[in-house]
């Protein structure tokens, strides 16, 4: 194997940050586009055609209980993707991530209803879940990894954040196609046939994000570590498995990652889903004003959430991450109490504010939690760290939302399990170390003469 040596960790990698960015971008979110989709479709449709019930909320709730389904197989994906990424490379299994997940959403385009082969339509259609969170439990840290790795020490939270930006990207995009379907067909024909053309788009979608992909280079500092391995390996030094490694020098980055995450998650995914729940069946008003709320703030929270990221190449994570989560703690209630005005301008104002708060989480996110790791275990620790968090977070939040609907009739009890989360990973963050600047060249965990691995998550100065 010849040894591969990378650019200086301070410096651009050669090859075109550029079309790496691109590449990671396009294919985070089309990836995101085929999961939000189903958590659309859960509280539009799903409810109905796969999960009837005389009561909506019950058939609701029974809908994201699936979405939740593949949350669970997040972890188990990170665990496979990140063994095997940390193993053979980046770019390989973010093509297969692509693939497993595109699959899965076309095939949901062409399953038969409840009404048409009865129990069999749901299991079908939580089989596919499984997949798609499978799948997704290995993107995330793959397309995250392979930019921070590519990029410099000083713009990594700017050039990171671009396929954290593939998320409100792929809810804009799900949401786009089903504010456009809704607006042109009639609720019967939307209901009949018209929610699966968004899924078979999908098939068109991946066959763009895989042409892009492969074109990409392998990360430079994943080949040097490979060749050091490697070299290690001939001179019998044995390796164990990176999740092994992970769990057991880096425990406490995990549960870092994990913290730092929870708020973000469980906001998220109560700005954009739950929210379709909660304005269509307690205030009983059109489709299109939830999903047009979401439209607009998606938007916004695309463009901006780079914004963050350059932000915390200039003042650190930390700070940025905890401008949004001690944000988000506060404005729980305001938003709750915005989005009864039943007024579609203040419903959006609502929704945007909260996702430009959601953003300051998010944005710095993927450097942030890059930083934590040594490359030898970063795709497995990275993605073990993330998709934990997805769910004891963003799994249970529509579940646990729409719980407190049904028992309290009201947004104050969400608005309190919100501002909860949020003080989560305040906490959080307010007590790990920084990572801003950090060169990931170097290991985070030393050996020491008595063989420990000495854990220092933070920024390694010397």
């Amino acid at each position: 194997m010849t040894e591969t040596t990378p650019a200086p960790s301070g410096a651009p990698r050669s090859g075109g940050i550029a079309r790496i960015v691109s590449a990671s971008l396009i294919g985070t979110t089309i990836e995101w586009y085929d999961f939000f989709l189903y958590g659309s479709a859960a509280a539009l449709v799903f409810n109905t055609l796969f999960f009837p019930s005389g009561d909506p909320l019950v058939g609701t709730l029974i809908a994201f209980v699936t979405y939740a389904i593949g949350f669970a197989a997040r972890p188990l994906g990170g665990v496979v993707f990140g063994h095997f990424g940390d193993k053979v490379g980046r770019k390989k299994l973010l093509v297969v991530s692509l693939l497993m997940m595109g699959g899965a959403t076309c095939a949901m385009g062409l399953l038969p209803t409840y009404d048409t082969v009865g129990i069999g339509a749901p299991i079908l259609l939580t089989v596919l879940r499984l997949v798609q969170g499978f799948a997704l439990g290995g993107e995330w840290g793959g397309a995250v990894l392979i930019v921070s790795e590519h990029g410099g020490d000083k713009h990594r939270g700017f050039w990171a954040s671009w396929p954290q930006a593939g998320a409100p990207g792929g809810n804009l995009l799900a949401t786009g196609v089903l504010a456009l379907l809704a607006a042109v067909q009639s609720e019967d024909t939307f209901q009949a046939w018209g929610w699966r053309v968004p899924f078979l788009l999908s098939g068109v979608l991946v066959v763009i994000g895989l042409w892009i992909r492969i074109s990409v280079s392998e990360s430079p500092v994943f080949l040097a570590a490979q060749a050091e391995s490697g070299a290690d390996t001939a001179q019998g030094a044995e390796g164990k498995p990176p999740v092994v490694e992970v769990f057991r020098h880096s425990w406490r980055e995990v549960l870092g990652a994990i913290g730092t995450r929870f708020g973000e998650n469980v906001s998220y995914y109560i700005l954009t889903s739950f929210i379709l729940v909660y304005v269509t069946t307690h205030l009983e008003l059109p489709k299109s004003t939830a999903l047009n709320a979401v439209l607009i703030g998606s938007a916004v929270h695309f463009v901006t959430i780079p914004l963050w990221g350059a932000l915390s190449d200039r003042l650190g994570r930390k700070p940025v991450t905890l401008i949004g989560s001690t944000g988000m703690a506060l404005w729980a209630f305001a938003f709750f109490a915005l989005v009864d005005s039943e007024s579609f301008a203040v419903i959006t104002a609502a929704v945007t504010v909260g996702l430009l708060l959601h953003g300051a989480m998010y944005g710095p996110q993927a450097a942030f939690i890059s930083e934590m790791f040594d490359t030898r275990v970063r795709y497995s620790g990275a993605s073990m760290g993330s998709q934990l968090a997805s769910i004891v977070a963003g799994a249970l939040a529509p579940i646990i939302a729409v719980e407190l609907l049904k028992d309290y009739g009201s947004g104050t009890p969400i608005a309190l399990y919100l501002c909860a989360a949020a003080v989560i990973t305040t906490i959080t963050v307010a007590v790990i170390k920084e990572t801003r600047g950090r060169d990931l060249t170097r290991p985070t965990t030393p050996r020491t003469r008595s063989g420990r691995e000495a854990s220092v998550a933070g920024v390694d100065r010397g």
